[in-house]
C-alpha cells in the first residue's frame, strides 16, 4: 500500500479553498483544508469533503453511453466520438448551421479543461444558437463591465479585508462562499469586518450573512433599483462627487447623475420597503466611512432590473471615490489574464434570436429563448443540441417545457458525469475523467478574487485506459465533427502547455515552474488600483452614462400596470445553503444528509392568510405553472415574500441519480416565465416571481 498527500484547490465553488488530499493506492481517502494555503488558510466547506462522494459515486458514468431505444448502452471512446461528431454535423448538413444549438453549464467555468477547449468546438459549429448558464446568473454584471470599462470581465470586486463599510444587496456569501467575489473563509472575514467597521445587508430574507451583519433591512423583491436610486440621490444631497482620482477619465458622469436625480422615488417605504430616513442614514454612513464598498449579486442580477442595479452600484462606488481604491472595489490582476489583448472583451446585438428577436451578448443568446427556438418551425429551427456540464431542465426558465421538447430533437450529445434530468434525453453521453487526474488552473475565479493569488493544480493519479480528460473529449469531438462537416481545425495542445502560454501572456514574470514548485499556491498581495490603466473602452474613459442604461432608467420611471399580478400576492425568491451546489451534487451523501432543505418558507402572517399550517403540503402557483411542496413558517422573511431553494426536482423518469431521487423538493424553474427578462442584458428574471399558495 502506498500513501501520499496532495494539494489542490477545490473546483466546486468560487471560493478557491485549498485542499489537502490523502491518497492511498491512487484513490483519495480523506480531504482537509490546506492550512498552508495563503488564501484560504485551512478553511474548507462541506462541498470540499463531498469530492470523496463524487469520486466513489456508483452512479457516475465511467464510459460513453449511446442511446438504444429508451435505454443506453456502453460503447468505446473512438466509436462514441466518431458517431457523435457525425450526427451533429449531419443535423447542420440537413438544416443549416443554426439548426445545431449548444448549451454550456456553470461547472464549465470551474475547470480549465472545459473553459479553454470548448471555444474550439463552438467556433467549429458556427451556430448563432449558443446558450449558457450565464444568462440565468450574471449577464448584468458582464454587460455593465463591458459598457462602462470596455471588457466583460474587468470586474471590480469588494476589497473585503480592508474595507470599513460594506453595503451588500441580494448576496449571501456565508452560504455561497462568494459569487463573482472569490473569497474563502468568508464568515471569518465578515466577522473581522464587523469588529472594525460595519456590514449592512439589504435583502428580503434575514440570511446567514445578515445574521452576522451590523445592520439588516428588508427590501421588497425586485425593488432594489428604487432603493439604489434613492441612496444615490441622498449621497448627491450630502456631498459633492469625490471623483478627483478619475480626473479626465470620466465620460458622461454629469449626465448619469442628472438622470438619477430626475427620478421621482416617491414614498420609498411604500416603494421598496425601506424608509427615507434609513436611506439617508445609510448614505451618510457610507460617505463618512474611511473606506466603503457597495456590492450586489444574485438577488440583483436575476430580477427585472438587474443591469440597472449593477450600474447604479458602480455609480455609488464611483461617486463616493471608492471605485478602484483599496478598501473599496477594484479588479484583481491575475497572472493568467482574463482581460487585455487576445481576450474576449464582449459585444452586443450583432445578431438576434429568430423567434423573439432578442439581442446576443458576448456571442450568446439568452437561454430563455431556447425552448421557443426548438418548437417554432422555420429556417434556423433548432433540431440538434450539444450540452456540456449543464442541466437546463432544472436551471433555466420554464424547464418543464424544455424537458418536453428535448425528446423531439434529431440528435443530442452531452458531456456529463451523470444521466440527469437533461442528459436522459441525449443520444450520446461522454463522461470526463476525474478532475484529480488533470492539470487545472482556475482561469476565471482568480480574476474575481479578493486578493491576488495563483495556484496550479497537478494530477494526483494517472487516468485509466477507459478514461478521457475533459480537454481530450472536446478536442476529439471537435476533430470528429470537423471531419464529418468537411472543416479544418487544429486541435489544441495539452493543458500544461496552454497554461504556460497564458502565464507568459500575462507578463507577471510568474512561470509554470514556479507554480509547480508551490503546491500550496502563491500569495501575490492585496488588490491594487489598476482599473484606469486597464480600461478598454474606445474613449479610454469610464463610460458612466451608456445610452442603454439611461433608457432602462427612463423605463423604470414609467408607471407599471399591476393587472398581470392580480391573484398573486406573494413574491418568490430563491435561497442557497452551504451544503447545496445548485443541482450538481445532490447525489453526494455528505451534502444531502441532515435536515431537509427543500421546503417553501413563508412568513407566519402569509401562512395564516393562505389558511395553511407549517408542515403542510401546499400548491405554489405562478402565472406559468405550479408545484406541490411542503411549507414551513420562517421568522427570517419579510411579509409578502415566499422563499424556495433552486436545483431540486430529481424525480423524473430515467434519471440515474439514486440518492438525489430520494431528495425531496420541487423545481423552482417550473414557476418561472421565460418572457420575464432584464431587458438590457436578456438575463432571466427568476427573482420576485408573483405567486400564491393554495391548500391541497
Amino acid at each position: 500500500m502506498t500513501a501520499s498527500l496532495h494539494f489542490r484547490a477545490c473546483p466546486l465553488c468560487e471560493a478557491l479553498c485549498g485542499l489537502q488530499i490523502s491518497v492511498e493506492d491512487g484513490e483519495a481517502t480523506a480531504i482537509r483544508g490546506d492550512a498552508q494555503d495563503p488564501f484560504s488558510r485551512g478553511h474548507i466547506c462541506p462541498k470540499g469533503n463531498a469530492i470523496l462522494d463524487l469520486e466513489a459515486d456508483p452512479d457516475r458514468l465511467r464510459r460513453p453511453l449511446r442511446r438504444r431505444g429508451k435505454d443506453f448502452e456502453e460503447i468505446g471512446w473512438d466509436e462514441a466520438l466518431g458517431e457523435a461528431g457525425e450526427r451533429l454535423a449531419a443535423v447542420q448538413g440537413r438544416h443549416g448551421p443554426d439548426a445545431l444549438a449548444a448549451y454550456v453549464g456553470n461547472p464549465n467555468v470551474h475547470h480549465f479543461g472545459h473553459l479553454a477547449y470548448l471555444p474550439l468546438l463552438l467556433r467549429a459549429f458556427r451556430s448563432r444558437n449558443v446558450f449558457s448558464a450565464s444568462s440565468v446568473d450574471q449577464w448584468p454584471h458582464q454587460l455593465v463591465n463591458w459598457a462602462m470599462y470596455g471588457h466583460q470581465f474587468l470586474l471590480p470586486v469588494p476589497d473585503i479585508d480592508h474595507t470599513d463599510y460594506f453595503l451588500m444587496l441580494g448576496a449571501n456569501p456565508v452560504a455561497s462562499n462568494g459569487s463573482l467575489m472569490s473569497v474563502p473563509d468568508v464568515t471569518r472575514r465578515l466577522k473581522d469586518l464587523v469588529a472594525r467597521g460595519r456590514l449592512v445587508v439589504i435583502d428580503p430574507r434575514r440570511t446567514e450573512t445578515a445574521a452576522i451583519a451590523s445592520e439588516h433591512h428588508f427590501v421588497r423583491p425586485g425593488t432594489d433599483a428604487w432603493f439604489l436610486i434613492a441612496l444615490l440621490q441622498a449621497m448627491q444631497r450630502r456631498s459633492a462627487p469625490r471623483t478627483e482620482a478619475y480626473a479626465g477619465r470620466l465620460a458622461g458622469f454629469e449626465a448619469a447623475m442628472k438622470a438619477v436625480a430626475a427620478i421621482d422615488v416617491g414614498d420609498t417605504a411604500a416603494r421598496c420597503g425601506i424608509g427615507q430616513q434609513s436611506i439617508e442614514a445609510i448614505a451618510g454612513d457610507f460617505l463618512d466611512a474611511p473606506r466603503a464598498v457597495a456590492y450586489g449579486r444574485m438577488g440583483l442580477s436575476t430580477q427585472d432590473h438587474g443591469t440597472l442595479c449593477q450600474w447604479l452600484l458602480q455609480l455609488i462606488n464611483l461617486f463616493s471615490g471608492n471605485l478602484d481604491r483599496p478598501g473599496g472595489s477594484l479588479p484583481a490582476e491575475p497572472v493568467f489574464p482574463l482581460t487585455g489583448p487576445g481576450t474576449s472583451a464582449g459585444h452586443r446585438d450583432r445578431w438576434r434570436s429568430r423567434v423573439r428577436g432578442l439581442p446576443e451578448f458576448a456571442g450568446e443568446l439568452p437561454v430563455a429563448v431556447l425552448a421557443e427556438e426548438i418548437v417554432t418551425p422555420g429556417e434556423g429551427q433548432v433540431r440538434g443540441l450539444f450540452t456540456c456540464a449543464g442541466n437546463p431542465v432544472l436551471s433555466t426558465p420554464d424547464g418543464a417545457r424544455l424537458d418536453a421538447l428535448l425528446g423531439s430533437l434529431e440528435c443530442m450529445v452531452s458531456v456529463d458525469l451523470y444521466v440527469n434530468e437533461t442528459t436522459r434525453h441525449a443520444d450520446y453521453i461522454l463522461p470526463p475523467a476525474s478532475f484529480l487526474t488533470q492539470h487545472h488552473y482556475d482561469l476565471v475565479f482568480n480574476g474575481f478574487a479578493v486578493r491576488n493569488v495563483a495556484r496550479l493544480n497537478l494530477p494526483i493519479r494517472a487516468r485509466g485506459k477507459d478514461e478521457r480528460a475533459d480537454w481530450e473529449i472536446l478536442n476529439g469531438l471537435a476533430g470528429a465533427y470537423a471531419a464529418a462537416a468537411g472543416k479544418e481545425i487544429k486541435p489544441l495542445p495539452e493543458p500544461r502547455t496552454l497554461i504556460a502560454a497564458g502565464l507568459r501572456a500575462g507578463g507577471s514574470g510568474i512561470t509554470l515552474d514556479q507554480l509547480e514548485a508551490a503546491p500550496h499556491g502563491l500569495d501575490l498581495g492585496p488588490l491594487k488600483p489598476s482599473l484606469l490603466r486597464r480600461l478598454q473602452t474606445a474613449s479610454g474613459c469610464i463610460e458612466c452614462a451608456p445610452p442603454l442604461f439611461l433608457d432602462a432608467l427612463g423605463q423604470l420611471a414609467a408607471p407599471a400596470s399591476a393587472a398581470a399580478e392580480d391573484g398573486f400576492p406573494l413574491r418568490l425568491i430563491g435561497r442557497r445553503h452551504v451544503r447545496s451546489n445548485n443541482s450538481w451534487m445532490h447525489n453526494a451523501a455528505r451534502l444531502v444528509k441532515g435536515p431537509t432543505r427543500h421546503a417553501l418558507w413563508l412568513h407566519r402572517d402569509d401562512l395564516a392568510a393562505a389558511g395553511v399550517a407549517s408542515g403542510e403540503q401546499v400548491r405554489l402557483v405562478s402565472a406559468r405553472g405550479s408545484v406541490e411542496i411542503e411549507v414551513e413558517a420562517s421568522d427570517d422573511l419579510a411579509p409578502g415574500v415566499a422563499c424556495l431553494p433552486h436545483g431540486f426536482g430529481h424525480q423524473l423518469d430515467g434519471v440515474r441519480l439514486s440518492r438525489a431521487r430520494e431528495v425531496a423538493g420541487a423545481n423552482y424553474n417550473a414557476l418561472s416565465d421565460p418572457t420575464r427578462l432584464d431587458a438590457p442584458s436578456g438575463n432571466a428574471a427568476l427573482n420576485g416571481i408573483p405567486v400564491r399558495v393554495e391548500r391541497l
